[in-house]
């Protein structure tokens, strides 16, 4: 899934990094969780003078009543509970105390209404990412560092002129119950463990990790027992989620192709850290058989969620920006045809989330910020 948050990603980033859509090595970052990793990742952010002030666009005909849930800081991966009351959601918000990416969790009623700090679940040290609800709604997963010390683990955000995220060696997945008490550790192993999602049936747990030696998908029991590994080809696979009838995982992958690419992407690794080129949703069955590529649109093409019918994909991207600064929401079908715009904020819009009965959108913008750096959780209603 995944690393939401996303420190501020300056304008110099985007330049570098944005200027080139199709190569391997060129291609514009998203401003990610690796579902992104806050402090390492930037967002796409625009002044007050080019970024209108409102939570809905007139172009936004599958949103309805849209409504803003939080007012502050940097809040993102925002995903439901399984009775669809609350969202948990990860947020790095000074006045809430804290110094980088910690888990929360609100209603979809009042979110943080009047600025209050909804309940942390996270231990408030290192750095955490990913989170997603358990079955029975009363206990949380999550990804953290804070095994490997109480500060924010830090990263460069470039290496020899590229932009890099880091995959923090320290992070292992965790659940928690929602008074942060933590009630397992599902994850042991040396390397990156993190991106967890749950799938609607609630019997299996997808994520990403390096113990194979390279960035790749596995599943787990609820338990987090039978870790088995689903994909294999070189490159980042992450940011996974479940089908509706949880057969399927959709996730987005920056596979190299050329010697070089793959050299490039190697080097990285060794040290901890990969370079977010051109990224491409695929789609497998959850044992990892049936994987094959869904868009072929150049650029970024990020964060997937399936449509409750399985017919169709929502994902963040910027294919169709010239600059590839401004990230909007899709749809694709799953054969990669009929892409259709859903979002038209002209800065951010990412992580879209249903329901689990289809009535509601979840998402991340940087609309309504009054010109700030500001990432806030919207809510709407969905019509078809």
């Amino acid at each position: 899934m995944h690393k939401i948050f996303f420190s501020t990603l300056l304008l110099a980033v985007l330049l570098t990094a944005c200027n080139s859509t199709t190569s391997d090595t060129d291609s514009a970052e998203p401003a990610e969780h690796h579902h992104a990793d806050g402090e390492d990742q930037g967002h796409v952010h625009h002044g007050a003078s080019d970024t209108p002030q409102q939570v809905h666009y007139e172009q936004e005909k599958h949103l309805q009543n849209v409504k803003q849930l939080t007012f502050g800081g940097d809040n993102a991966e925002a995903y439901f509970s399984f009775d669809n009351k609350e969202l948990v959601f990860q947020a790095n918000y000074s006045e809430w105390g804290t110094e980088c990416d910690q888990i929360f969790y609100m209603s979809i009623d009042k979110g943080t209404e009047g600025g209050k700090m909804p309940p942390m679940v996270s231990s408030g040290k290192g750095r955490t990412t990913c989170s997603f609800f358990m079955p029975g709604n009363e206990s949380i997963v999550y990804a953290s560092t804070h095994l490997g010390g109480d500060a924010c683990p830090e990263a460069p955000r470039f290496v020899n002129g590229k932009y890099v995220w880091a995959v923090h060696q320290e992070y292992d997945i965790f659940i928690a119950d929602k008074a942060g008490n933590i009630q397992k550790q599902l994850t042991d192993s040396p390397g990156y463990d993190a991106e967890a999602t749950v799938s609607p049936d609630g019997k299996k747990i997808v994520f990403t990790s390096t113990r194979s030696g390279d960035l790749e998908l596995w599943t787990m029991d609820i338990d987090g027992s039978n870790q088995k590994q689903v994909t294999s080809g070189l490159g980042y696979d992450g940011g996974a989620f479940f089908s509706p009838d949880s057969k399927q995982l959709i996730f987005r992958s920056s596979r190299p192709t050329t010697e070089e690419a793959m050299k490039t992407y190697k080097g990285f690794l060794a040290q901890g850290l990969v370079q977010p080129t051109a990224l491409e949703l695929y789609i497998c069955n959850v044992d990892g058989s049936d994987l094959h590529q869904v868009t072929q649109l150049g650029g970024a093409n990020w964060a997937p969620y399936m449509h409750p019918s399985g017919k169709k994909i929502l994902f963040a991207s910027n294919h169709h920006s010239e600059s590839g600064r401004q990230f909007n929401i899709f749809s694709v079908n799953i054969d990669g045809t009929g892409v259709e715009q859903i979002t038209f904020d002209n800065a951010f819009d990412s992580f879209p989330m249903f329901s689990y009965d289809g009535k509601y959108l979840a998402f991340s913008s940087n609309r309504n910020n009054g010109g700030t750096r500001d990432t806030n959780v919207f809510l709407a209603e969905w019509a078809d």
